[in-house]
């Protein structure tokens, strides 16, 4: 009721001159009293006590009292209001250890902050809070760690990418690692922060392999074996702390030398390309001359191993040929003389062109011009006459022509008188 009220401090008189028609005109607040009686006697009727009646229930209430009176509080039933109370939050706190683990996640249950058990997926319940809580952890989500750039390969991080190599060169190296959880326990108690140990264990090892490699295996042909190297190496980092965690894959993003000597470095490339193709191009001349003249040199071989052969064959057919005549001379000293100077004579005059014969009884000798004999008979077989330039030589004058029979047993008789 405020101030400016006209009804403010007289109260009593207003109704005592309206009257009841004046108290059911009172549209002011209720009085506390009221209130705190009425929600008494509801109180006592939820938990079975009676409720007080009227004007009746106040301390001293006789009809004239005057003045405001203060309500009787019943301890008894504030009790009973306080134990329904307590038995309320017990119930929700109790319902407060109840929990859900989806299939892909593990629950890590403590007491007092010890593990006691790991539950599997489904709704579950412990022990309310601060006795029991518990951690859920996701198993098969992939986790990623980034070494050397940050989102991009654009967004590098030079302290973590540089890296030395074995021939004292700085490369620039990215790569991520993916990995998964298999121990709950191990990843939550083991380790304070098991991802940093992730990141820090990736750039351990790939440092550790880098530093033994050369700078043309890292950037070129020793990429996938680099990787493959890493994820051994940090995986027995990782178990050697006991981690929980199984590393799945590290991918090898960028490998590159430092941007301040890039251009450098494209020079050696180039340089080493140039080197590459003399070399093949070497390779290549030597597989086109060596064999050759591996083929030659075993040709010549063959051929002094056949003319060997042959010489040898031919002295030993000469041999035996010579012994077979020394033979057939010791059974018959002049037949064989005889056959023999046929022989060579046969074999002389097969190789000039003019023969000389000693006539019979007289001292002209006859010229027997092979060589234009053989060549007037090939001239007549072709039905042509021989040019020639110049005149040939008349035949020397001759007193008989003899057909010659170089096995004239009476010419090679007289021929050996006159040499004797």
């Amino acid at each position: 009721m405020s101030l400016n009220d006209p009804r403010w401090g007289n109260q009593g008189n207003d109704d005592d001159k309206r009257g009841d028609k004046g108290r059911g005109d009172n549209q002011g607040p209720p009085d506390l009293e009221d209130v705190w009686r009425d929600f008494n006697q509801r109180l006592s009727g939820i938990f079975g006590g009676k409720r007080g009646g009227g004007e009746g229930g106040r301390p001293g209430g006789g009809a004239g009292g005057g003045g405001p009176q203060m309500p009787e509080i019943n301890f008894r039933q504030i009790g009973g209001g306080i134990w329904a109370l307590v038995g309320l939050l017990v119930v929700v706190w109790l319902a407060s250890g109840f929990y859900t683990v989806d299939a892909n996640e593990r629950a890590v249950v403590l007491r007092f902050g010890s593990p006691v058990e790991t539950t599997e997926p489904g709704l579950r319940w412990r022990l309310p809070f601060p006795i029991e809580h518990h951690e859920i952890v996701d198993l098969t989500g992939v986790r990623t760690v980034e070494v050397g750039y940050r989102g991009s390969e654009r967004n590098r991080v030079l302290r973590e990418a540089l890296m030395l190599t074995d021939d004292a060169n700085i490369i620039n190296i990215q790569f991520a690692v993916q990995y998964i959880l298999k121990s709950p326990e191990d990843y939550l108690f083991n380790n304070r922060f098991p991802d940093d140990s992730v990141m820090q264990a990736a750039e351990t090892a790939m440092r550790e392999i880098v530093g033994k490699s050369s700078m043309d295996f890292v950037l070129y042909e020793g990429r996938e074996d680099i990787a493959a190297t890493a994820h051994e190496l940090m995986q027995t980092i990782l178990d050697r702390y006991d981690t929980g965690i199984l590393v799945s894959r590290v991918t090898m993003q960028n490998a590159q030398p430092p941007e301040q000597v890039q251009a450098a470095f494209d020079d050696a490339v180039k340089a080493g390309q140039d080197r590459e193709r003399l070399r093949n191009e070497g390779e290549a001349y030597r597989n086109d001359v060596v064999p050759r003249a591996r083929g030659t040199a075993a040709r010549i071989v063959e051929e002094a191993n056949a003319y060997r052969d042959r010489v040898i064959a031919g002295a030993e057919g000469e041999a035996s040929r010579f012994m077979q005549v020394y033979d057939e001379y010791r059974r018959s000293p002049e037949v064989t003389r005889e056959r023999l100077y046929l022989e060579t004579m046969q074999q002389v005059l097969s190789n000039t062109s003019k023969v000389l014969i000693d006539a019979d009884n007289g001292n002209n000798l006859m010229l027997m011009p092979l060589d234009r004999l053989m060549q007037s008979g090939s001239s007549a077989a072709r039905g042509t006459e021989p040019r020639s330039t110049t005149p040939a030589p008349l035949p020397a004058p001759v007193r008989q022509e003899v057909p010659f029979d170089p096995r004239d047993r009476d010419m090679m008789r007289s021929r050996d008188l006159g040499g004797r």
